[in-house]
């Protein structure tokens, strides 16, 4: 059975797909292709030095377990940091934080202007901060990835700045939290868990109501299908149609083989929904990076992915096999450089494995597609068949309603009015993960940034000659509120012997 539950992902790694193979993650999978621009990240990377932090497994219980080093990133100015200037801190994702760091470019260009310290430090399990000494062991069993959840990652976080902080003599600095996707929501979550660590929080693309009776479930595929059905009717349907014929021509064995060949795959098809998979997450993650510039976050793509798509479907002649312009128009995502040889479902190159185990613990995120309203096959999200897939593939049952019995959700408004502040909900309407976002003004210090035309977490990337103006106001408008939190905090604290960090007009 099709569990739509969270992010867009495929299958794992082969002994994982074999167990759980419809659980999806949360920003993770980007099957049929091992693209990277090493350029830009060996560029990237002379911006910072890798350090490691002595980690306890379980912040929550005094017994001796062991230990494990968690990796975060410094940046290579901090020589040139002189406390109590700001630190900024970037609450790591699910998966290697090299990665994301380079995908986040925007923390790093605004630091200097604040003369802040940057840190990008890595969510454990994932990466390089394995528990148990190697993802193995770490990833063997319920047991072991017990302690794979968000509240020991935001420990983790507090833990860590608490003691740089100590080290650096820098306990007066004031630290901003910064996250995309579900690094956003830890940090939304951090500020309001952990208040005394960090003075506030730009929570980009963070999907906080995408739970249990908050969110409509079938927001996402609702979004997917309105940015393809704004761009051509024609491709929405094309789309849309396609699913009836995928399914019937792989009723059978050669049918199977025949769209093995079809679309190119590494290795035989062994039943449709693997395809129907693959499919439905290049149109999602196309819906994520629809963004107006050429990027290569998730693949080497051109700008507005979703137009280019919709050309390759809409330039077919009529009577044109329906799957063939489906494959044309999905290998803009999944091939754009043209040097993918075939296309392999179970690649998984940023190692976000990790997320199964999430969504079928605490982060149960439902989805649903409507008929109505989506280019997707109809579905309703089936909370006992979702559980019994856990329970088959990791012994466990989800907990569906703990993170917001931790972390609220629920009358969001007037929790957020009453408790937080200093957090920035910024969201673009193209992303299908603003249907779980906040969207409107909480309060003076909890603000809700929208834009009409914005993509997922496209503020946290780096700038570009190519940014539209409202994007650049977008980001000035999140820089103005920074600027305000550091200030109110050095003026309650009237350092006036720090007369040498000026308040920020």
């Amino acid at each position: 059975m099709k569990l739509f539950l969270v992010l867009l992902i495929l299958l794992v790694t082969a002994a994982e797909s074999a167990s759980i193979p419809h659980v999806r993650r949360f920003l993770g999978h980007f099957a049929g292709s091992r693209l990277r621009n090493n350029a830009g990240a060996a560029l990237h990377a002379a911006q910072y030095e890798t350090r490691y932090f002595r980690q306890r497994l379980d912040h929550f219980s005094f017994a001796e377990l062991p230990d494990f080093n968690q990796r975060y990133l410094v940046g290579n100015t901090a020589g040139l940091w002189t406390p109590p200037a700001p630190i900024f801190f970037y609450c790591g994702n699910e998966g290697d934080i090299e990665w994301f760091s380079e995908n986040t470019g925007f923390v790093w260009e605004i630091a200097p202007s604040f003369s802040a310290l940057v840190v990008f430090a890595e969510h454990r399990y994932y990466g390089l901060s394995m528990p148990f000494g190697s993802k193995e062991e770490a990833y063997k069993d319920a047991k072991s990835l017990s302690y794979l959840t968000t509240e020991q990652a935001i420990a983790d976080f507090a833990t860590l700045i608490t003691d740089l902080k100590r080290n650096m003599s820098a306990e007066d600095s004031p630290v901003v939290l910064f996250g995309g996707s579900y690094g956003g929501m830890l940090a939304a979550w951090m500020r309001l868990k952990y208040p005394h660590i960090a003075i506030g929080a730009l929570a980009s693309s963070a999907p906080i109501l995408q739970f249990e009776n908050i969110s409509p479930p079938e927001s996402f595929y609702d979004i997917v299908s309105s940015d393809f059905k704004r761009e051509s009717m024609n491709c929405f349907d094309v789309i849309k149609n396609s699913w009836d014929v995928l399914e019937a021509q792989g009723k059978y064995g050669d049918g199977l083989i025949s769209l093995s060949g079809k679309f190119r795959l590494c290795k035989d098809l062994n039943n449709t929904e693997q395809l129907s998979d693959w499919l439905d997450s290049a149109y999602s993650y196309l819906a994520m990076v629809d963004y107006p510039y050429a990027s290569s976050f998730l693949m080497p793509l051109p700008a507005y992915p979703i137009k280019e798509v919709c050309k390759k479907i809409d330039g077919f002649p009529d009577g044109t096999d329906i799957l063939d312009r489906v494959f044309a128009g999905v290998s803009i995502y999944y091939n754009y450089t043209g040097s993918v040889d075939c296309f392999d479902l179970e690649d998984d190159p940023h190692g976000m494995s990790g997320w199964d185990w999430q969504a079928c613990t605490e982060m149960v995120m439902p989805m649903s597609s409507r008929k109505e309203s989506s280019m997707f096959p109809p579905y309703e999200f089936d909370y006992p068949a979702f559980a019994d897939e856990c329970i088959q593939s990791y012994g466990v049952r989800p907990r569906p309603t703990w993170v917001t019995t931790e972390f609220g959700g629920h009358d969001i408004s007037t929790v957020l009015k009453k408790f937080g502040s200093n957090i920035i909900f910024s969201n673009g309407l193209l992303d299908p993960w603003s249907g779980g976002g906040v969207l409107q003004n909480i309060s003076h210090s909890i603000i809700a940034l929208v834009t009409k035309l914005g993509a997922h977490h496209i503020d946290l990337r780096s700038s570009t000659a190519d940014d539209p103006k409202w994007l650049v106001e977008l980001r000035e408008t999140e820089i103005k509120l920074i600027k305000g939190w550091i200030n109110d905090y050095y003026q309650d604290k009237a350092f006036t012997a720090y007369s040498i960090f000026p308040l920020f007009i």
